[in-house]
């Protein structure tokens, strides 16, 4: 498996060296990932999950001239567990598909890039309303998502402001806080302005996508159109005046009639962070997170609150400590994690305990919350090469 992977790596540059023909001095560079884990739940009877994970990356860079330059990335995401409860095996799973595949060309105040990337932005850390083509979650050491498939451009002014575009194509995932996946074969379109504001930033964003439902809309109740149009806009900024300081705010419009998805949604972030100098520097988080959904956009509707705290501390040079914990104020449920980390040159472990519920009521976009469902431990290796 490894060598097929190496071969498709070196398929990949095959492909890509053509676009970048005209640069002399090409410069290709691989890195490889590979991970590996395994869950125990201890429900009864107890649960077991184990895992692998290999990314392997090719990068390709060049010189057009002094300030322009055209690079490319391509890797693949290739990973596999099995489930079991007891001494029974439940499922397994095993997939191969593309991580990243894009090309760019970028000058010092100009980029483009167009193929499969990831594309985030935003100023909250661990709960975040413009979490809108991704799923990075807080909690996961490797910080992995998928892209997704498209063409995005910055412009930067000489204040720092800077301006995006970006038109998506061929998505037909959930991603983020989506309820329902997007029509693959309709283009999605959307944009950002991020200017200087004092001692930090402030930003403006928008995004259209048209939203189907991935099964019959006749099937349930209460759905009578099976496409429908999605409209977000988003504010957000963030201040270092002694302690860091951001919000993050996202008003949804959903042009459907129904019963089961609302007519508006928002969501609001308001978080800080600072380094107590205790020791070798104790780094603390804290954010208040709301989602709110309703049919009129000035009635009281549905809503779920969140605190969420973080805290970072180093052992030393190898180690460190991580806890989390997040409290649902209208459920009354607790959310807690600990992470314990190794880092060497190329070899880094970690050991995660948690305490959660058994059904999750945040990050209910992602089908992998449940690795951290009830009460647990993972221990994860990981090797970059």
């Amino acid at each position: 498996m490894k060598t097929g992977l190496y071969l498709l790596q070196v398929v990949a540059g095959m492909i890509f060296l053509p676009a970048i023909s005209q640069a002399q001095h090409t410069m290709l560079r691989f890195e490889n990932q590979f991970s590996g884990w395994g869950t125990i739940g201890f429900n009864d009877p107890v649960g077991y999950q184990l895992g692998g994970r290999f990314i392997p990356t090719l990068h390709l860079a060049d010189s057009l001239s002094n300030s322009r330059i055209i690079d490319a990335e391509l890797s693949v995401n290739a990973f596999g567990n099995a489930l079991f409860t007891g001494n029974h095996y439940d499922d397994g799973d095993a997939v191969l598909k593309p991580y990243r595949l894009w090309l760019r060309y970028a000058t010092p105040r100009f980029e483009l890039r167009i193929g499969l990337q990831k594309i985030n932005f935003g100023s909250a850390t661990v709960l975040r309303p413009l979490m809108w083509f991704d799923k990075i979650d807080y909690r996961d050491p490797l910080q992995l998502t998928d892209g997704v498939y498209g063409f995005l451009g910055r412009y930067y002014f000489q204040n720092n402001a800077n301006i995006w575009f970006w038109v998506l194509y061929g998505n037909d995932e959930s991603r983020g806080w989506d309820a329902v996946p997007t029509q693959k074969h309709i283009p999605e379109f959307g944009g950002r302005f991020q200017l200087p504001l004092g001692k930090g930033e402030t930003a403006f964003s928008y995004h259209h996508r048209e939203a189907v439902f991935d099964f019959p809309a006749d099937s349930i109740s209460g759905i009578s159109q099976i496409q429908y149009p999605e409209n977000k806009i988003g504010v957000d900024g963030k201040w270092d005046v002694g302690i860091g300081l951001w919000f993050e705010g996202v008003i949804k419009h959903n042009g459907l009639n129904s019963t089961i998805i609302p007519e508006w949604e928002t969501f609001f972030n308001l978080g800080a962070d600072y380094t107590f100098p205790l020791g070798s520097g104790l780094t603390a988080t804290a954010e208040y997170f709301r989602y709110s959904s309703r049919d009129e956009l000035a009635e009281k509707g549905l809503h779920n609150n969140f605190t969420a705290v973080a805290a970072n501390y180093p052992l030393g040079i190898m180690n460190s400590i991580t806890g989390m914990v997040y409290y649902n104020w209208d459920l009354e449920e607790w959310y807690r994690i600990i992470n314990l980390q190794r880092k060497y040159d190329y070899w880094s472990f970690y050991l995660m305990l948690f305490w959660n519920p058994d059904r999750f009521a945040i990050y209910n976009a992602s089908q992998d919350r449940n690795l951290f469902s009830g009460k647990g431990m993972q221990l994860m290796a990981v090797v970059n090469f």
